[in-house]
């Protein structure tokens, strides 16, 4: 009986690593850019490989031992190490921020730790500052950093709105120094990563020498190049902290053990806050909560420069896995879902596209509005329903029967059903869940776009600097234009004349200058109500 049993247990875990193996070799060829991948149940290592490549240059194939900068997962950190400094009796996460930097211009409002950690703080986040860009090779102390944005206007009172945000940590890593008399390098070594013997992870440098450090690249429309530089001083405890799969189980044990912080303190991380109203956030401090398959989840993600991560931990099963990867593009968001799904043994049925007639289809089509204010278009066009969320892209939906549809590649599904004589659209994201009604707005106009020959489009070919450090380059194939823009991945951009394009994947607009023969001169990116203008380099 006992052979059977070890005989059944070996056969699921070979099943699962085969498993395992063609989803990963899927996404991370061998000649690209890769991952490492690592998952764990209650702390033994199941799973553990690496794909694709560490260094294009150099044909350095990826290891699991390799080194990620590792982006917002290091908020987690940053997080875990305000709950130490409260346990300690040193702060109190109803403590304002203003106690521990008094000239901070909180025009009156009441900001706390709390807000901070949860990302319901309303500060400006620097990252969306258009203009932040040009400073992305500066190095930058915590206090320089902070004064980038403190005197920007709030977009919201303190715990009306979640909106993610990164200025908050830079506070939080500034209050951790201020707190401990260390800065924040010096206290996420000392207490975190020498405790926790974390020897392959750091704070992250560019001119440290770093063992197994993977390179990092970002995506062209013709494969990879070397990622943008950016000075680590300035994700700082928002995003600055590297390191690789092992070392990362080793926190995520640490955490499940209650090695740094008390079970108490552990459960206010992984709380799922509320706003003002009421509104779940779906946020804790530092973690994501969510679901994987009905299985409830606690997650992060980050994204830098050349790099791309994801973490899942189950605590109901302590089940752990972890994606690094050193590229930018799609990142592995989804993927690391489906591997922790697998390793549930609860994967996610695939979906496959049904036939629905036309008239099925048209008749779901109209302008739904959701609780949070958010309007989603569902139009239908060559032979399919998409969906537009208000100032984002318009979507495919892939029908699954008369009334249920789901987003290609994706955990998002429709429902539409009729209720009180109004269509009514059923929105859920896994554990977001939002609930739609028709109404009578209309869908704005879409931009028309115009076909210029290539001679003209080339015209426009250049570097065009619209800040010191801050560039975009316009590049054309064909009849087809790209604008890439510093530290931003290359989008097609659409002709409305002869000198005026828009972009399709963010609201923004591109207006050429040109000379007496039609060669551009300079260019003008309007967008998010700010007129960037940009004299041409070349």
């Amino acid at each position: 009986m006992a052979l059977v049993l070890l005989s059944s247990i070996a056969l699921q875990a070979q099943s699962l690593t085969s498993t395992l193996d063609n989803l990963l070799n899927e996404n991370y060829p061998p000649e690209l850019p890769g991952a490492t991948v690592l998952v764990a149940e209650k702390g033994k290592v199941i799973y553990r490989k690496a794909f694709g490549m560490a260094n294009l240059e150099l044909d350095v194939a990826m290891r699991p031992e390799h080194v990620f900068e590792i982006g917002s997962i290091t908020k987690q950190f940053t997080t875990v190490s305000i709950l130490m400094l409260m346990e300690e009796g040193k702060l109190s996460l109803t403590d304002e921020i203003t106690k521990f930097m008094p000239d901070y211009p909180t025009n009156g409002k009441k900001i706390t730790v709390h807000h901070l950690m949860n990302h319901t703080s309303g500060i400006k986040s620097y990252t969306e500052m258009q203009s932040f860009f040009s400073r992305a090779r500066e190095d930058m102390s915590p206090t320089e950093l902070i004064d980038v944005f403190k005197n920007e206007p709030m977009d919201f009172d303190p715990g009306e709105q979640y909106h993610y945000n990164n200025s908050a940590y830079i506070i939080l890593g500034h209050i951790i120094e201020v707190v401990s008399e260390k800065t924040y390098a010096e206290f996420i070594e000392e207490r975190i990563f020498e405790p926790l013997k974390m020897k392959d992870s750091y704070y992250g440098s560019h001119s440290t020498i770093i063992k197994n450090r993977a390179d990092g690249y970002q995506p062209t429309e013709n494969g990879y190049r070397n990622a943008d530089y950016l000075s680590l001083t300035l994700p700082y405890a928002a995003g600055s902290i590297m390191s690789n799969v092992d070392d990362m189980l080793k926190w995520q044990q640490a955490l499940h053990n209650n090695t740094l912080i008390s079970e108490k303190s552990k459960q206010l991380a992984f709380t799922n806050y509320k706003l003002n109203d009421g509104k779940p956030i779906y946020y804790g401090y530092g973690f994501s909560v969510d679901e994987v398959n009905g299985t409830p989840s606690i997650e992060h993600g980050g994204g830098i420069f050349g790099y791309e991560t994801y973490a899942i931990y189950v605590p109901s099963k302590d089940l752990y896995a972890v994606i690094l990867t050193n590229k930018n593009g799609r990142g592995p968001t989804d993927i690391t879902i489906e591997v922790a799904a697998h390793a549930l043994g609860t994967p996610y049925a695939k979906t496959s596209q049904k036939k629905v007639s036309e008239k099925e289809m048209k008749q779901w089509v109209g302008t739904y509005q959701f609780d949070n204010d958010v309007i989603r278009y569902i139009t239908f066009q060559d032979g399919s329903l998409y969906s537009e969320r208000e100032g984002s892209q318009n979507l495919k939906l892939n029908a699954l029967g008369n009334d249920e549809f789901a987003f290609e590649d994706s955990f998002t599904t429709y429902a539409f059903r009729t209720e009180n004589g109004k269509k009514v659209a059923l929105f859920k994201s896994r554990i977001r869940e939002g609930k739609g009604v028709e109404t009578d707005k209309a869908r704005p106009a879409e931009k028309q776009a115009i076909t210029l020959a290539p001679d003209i489009l080339k015209r426009y070919e250049g570097t065009y600097e619209l800040q010191p450090g801050f560039e975009i380059e316009i590049t054309t194939q064909g009849n087809q234009i790209f604008a890439e823009a510093t530290g931003q991945g290359q989008f097609e951009i659409f002709a409305e004349d002869e000198t005026t394009f828009f972009l399709k994947v963010v609201s923004a607009q591109i207006v050429f200058t040109t000379n007496n023969q039609g060669i551009a001169e300079s260019l003008t990116l309007y967008q998010g109500g700010q007129e960037m203008p940009g004299k041409k380099k070349n």
